[in-house]
């Protein structure tokens, strides 16, 4: 599975963003699929995940409430809608995929993982 991330750019604190993750592959509906961020001078941090069929999702307390995961199988496409942005949200994003069918926040999980997208939330 490749996988790759498109969407970010520069917003001001308050504002959306919408993350978007092809992959190619036709296996892409049995995998369980996530979002991870990494900040400057800082580790890989757990976002969201959403299940293979979509029907179950979780996400880290740092987003709830404001970030959304959702993904379209006959696309091939993974989503990540992002609300009420602070700057601390700002880092590269990647997308990633399991092959287990769910993921969850543990990064040993995921057997695929594509190029980051910059997402920069200005105060």
């Amino acid at each position: 599975v490749q996988l790759q991330a498109s969407g970010g750019g520069l917003v001001h604190a308050g504002g959306s963003l919408g993350l978007s993750c092809a992959a190619s592959g036709r296996a892409f509906s049995s995998y369980g699929m996530g979002w991870f961020r990494q900040a400057p001078g800082k580790g890989r941090e757990f976002v969201a995940s959403i299940m293979w069929s979509g029907s179950s999702t979780s996400y880290a307390d740092s987003v709830k409430g404001r970030f959304t995961i959702s993904r379209d199988n006959a696309k091939n496409t993974v989503y990540l809608q992002m609300n009420s942005l602070k700057p601390e949200d700002t880092a590269v994003y990647s997308c990633s995929a399991s092959s287990t069918g769910w993921g969850g926040p543990q990064i040993s999980r995921y057997d695929y993982w594509g190029q980051g997208t910059q997402v920069t939330v200005s105060s």
